[in-house]
């Protein structure tokens, strides 16, 4: 008798578990589509809040929906248009953004932790999401966004660096930003420790107070930047183009550049 009972406990346990995990969001992905399909322009469902976790949204339009603390974990965003869409603190860790575009959306204070950006390990132009003009302010990002089209984006206070500060695992899993065009962003004060930004397009930049410590800036352009309090310790200056950079006199760390002489002025 009481192995029997054990087994029905343990049965009983199992089955809470599973119906725990299997929660149902708020939403299905087919009453989202049909609800985004139907709305007018300007007039898209106010879904801030919502638990879309785990949804196919795929190539949606989500015409500028509010999404502002929406919850889009491990959410199918492929080729999916938020541009413009209010996604305040929403997350989207683990979601899949290959394609996907958040022009003009605002993402203060979101998360993106591990978002899959491409199908392949190599990252493509054609592939990579679009945040051009995107309020991305204290957004936490830790991401592949090269060759990711940034251009305008403000990245104030955003966080960028790797969970640790152990200086190995960073050289494997830190945000990648290679090749992206951050032309005119906006990254005061953004914490960019590790992060991969060789062969990035920062003309214009304001890189006022951004920490850049460990970061790969080799060949990447900061032709008319400002980098007036920024902190370049350890930094890879080979090859990078500072040609009327502004603010250099008070850059932190610029003596521990690695390849300093390298860089082009």
């Amino acid at each position: 008798m009481t192995l029997l009972r054990s087994a029905r406990w343990l049965a009983l346990v199992a089955f809470l578990l599973l119906a725990g995990s299997a929660q149902a969001t708020d939403y299905t992905a087919r009453e989202l589509t049909k609800a985004l399909f139907g709305a007018h322009k300007g007039a898209a469902p106010d879904l801030s809040g919502k638990d879309l976790n785990g949804l196919d949204l795929a190539g949606v339009d989500f015409k500028g929906a509010r999404l502002a603390k929406a919850n889009l974990f491990g959410a199918d965003l492929t080729g999916a248009n938020l541009s413009g869409s209010d996604l305040k603190e929403a997350v989207l860790d683990r979601s899949s953004i290959i394609g996907a575009k958040f022009d003009a959306a605002d993402l203060q204070g979101a998360s993106l932790l591990r978002p899959n950006s491409f199908s392949g390990l190599t990252a493509s132009a054609a592939e990579a999401p679009s945040f051009k003009g995107a309020n991305l302010r204290k957004a936490r990002i830790f991401a592949r966004l090269s060759s990711a089209n940034l251009a305008g984006a403000d990245l104030t206070d955003a966080y960028c660096a790797p969970f640790g500060k152990t200086g190995f695992i960073e050289v494997i899993w830190r945000t990648e930003l290679a090749g992206a065009n951050l032309s005119n962003a906006i990254l005061k004060r953004a914490d960019l420790t590790h992060a991969q930004v060789n062969f990035a397009n920062l003309r214009n930049a304001d890189l006022t107070g951004t920490i850049l410590v460990n970061a790969d800036l080799s060949r990447a352009d900061l032709s008319g930047a400002d980098l007036s309090g920024a902190d370049l310790t350890g930094a890879d200056l080979d090859g990078t183009i500072l040609t009327g950079a502004r603010g250099l006199d008070t850059v932190i760390g610029l003596r521990s550049v690695k390849n300093g002489e390298k860089a082009i002025y």
